[in-house]
């Protein structure tokens, strides 16, 4: 939830004057914002705003709705928020059912008595059933039983949809929810404890490169997931500002899925060497599968442009000049 201070602006990439819309990007340091935050940057023609965490705690409701009062947004996009894997949702569901309730209310509520015309609050796909059928339409949320290794997190993003949708139906706002499928990138957090599937996987396999150990990964490789490089997210989501409104969330996804096992051979790929890699089947799986149902950001025109592989390769390109030779 921290965002760093107004970039400077030239004309070659249309330039920022005092009638441009104001743009505030709850997240700014984050994988998500971050992308969010280059996209507009490339996109011009918005003035945008963030706050590092030092100067605003989004947790604090006082201090946000005084913030969202004195910048005054046209458009708000919530990407802010506690976000960690399976070990790390299992260790601290009460922090990540507080945190990112205190989050979303906070800055829906402040969005609402600034009276901002635009707000986009993003989800996530574990709102979804764990036995949900697949593909996973939008229809889905609160059909059936959630993910046990991160129910608390999932809860307090429906929470957040729920809020929404409520500002829609008692105030006319024409806000929207948007549920990214798995993401991937350059910024992304490679903790190989507290990071998601594929950083801390990436992490993993660079260590044993260096050590000649095996990689030990969790569980059996079976399950299937679907992942999307965070800036086909960002460009996705820019298609959403300007063209959905509608009160149910929208999947933002590829439409496709790869099993863990073949992402562990992607990733060893992309590491280079003969690695030798052993399944703990004494760790959880997590859902056998989850793949979206993108068939309604498909009708707004949006299709992503980074395959997979594509997308692996240049990530880790990045974890490995920018991550482990300041590290």
């Amino acid at each position: 939830m921290t965002n760093s201070n107004k970039p400077s602006t030239n004309a070659s990439s249309g330039g920022i004057t005092a009638d441009d819309p104001t743009v505030y990007v709850a997240g700014h340091r984050g994988l998500v914002g971050g992308a969010i935050w280059r996209a507009f940057e490339d996109k011009g023609g918005v003035d945008l705003v963030s706050r590092a965490s030092s100067q605003l705690d989004l947790r604090d409701r006082n201090a946000t709705f005084e913030f969202v009062a004195d910048t005054r947004p046209e458009t708000v996009i919530i990407s802010a928020g506690k976000v960690g894997g399976i070990l790390a949702n299992s260790t601290y569901p009460v922090d990540f059912l507080s945190d990112n309730v205190l989050i979303a209310v906070n800055l829906l509520d402040a969005c609402h008595a600034a009276d901002v015309e635009r707000v986009l609050y993003l989800g996530s796909s574990c709102i979804y059933p764990k036995m949900a059928p697949q593909p996973i339409s939008e229809d889905s949320m609160l059909t059936g039983a959630l993910e046990p290794t991160n129910e608390a997190y999932a809860i307090a993003k429906i929470a957040g949809i729920l809020h929404v949708q409520g500002y829609r139906r008692q105030y006319g706002r024409n806000w929207v929810s948007a549920m990214p499928t798995n993401l991937y990138g350059p910024g992304d957090n490679f903790d190989t404890t507290a990071g998601h599937v594929l950083p801390s996987m990436m992490a993993k396999f660079h260590a044993a490169s260096r050590s000649g150990e095996p990689v030990v990964l969790w569980g059996s490789g079976s399950p299937r997931r679907e992942f999307l490089h965070v800036d086909d997210l960002a460009s996705a989501l820019l298609t959403v500002l300007e063209k959905y409104d509608a009160p149910e969330p929208i999947n933002v996804g590829t439409g496709s899925d790869v099993s863990i096992l073949e992402l562990a051979g992607m990733i060893s790929d992309a590491v280079g060497g003969d690695l030798q890699v052993e399944w703990d089947r004494s760790k959880p799986d997590g859902t056998p599968r989850k793949l979206l149902d993108v068939g309604r950001l498909n009708e707004l025109g949006w299709t992503p442009s980074i395959q997979l592989r594509e997308g692996i390769q240049q990530t880790y390109d990045w974890y490995k000049n920018d991550v482990t030779v300041s590290s």
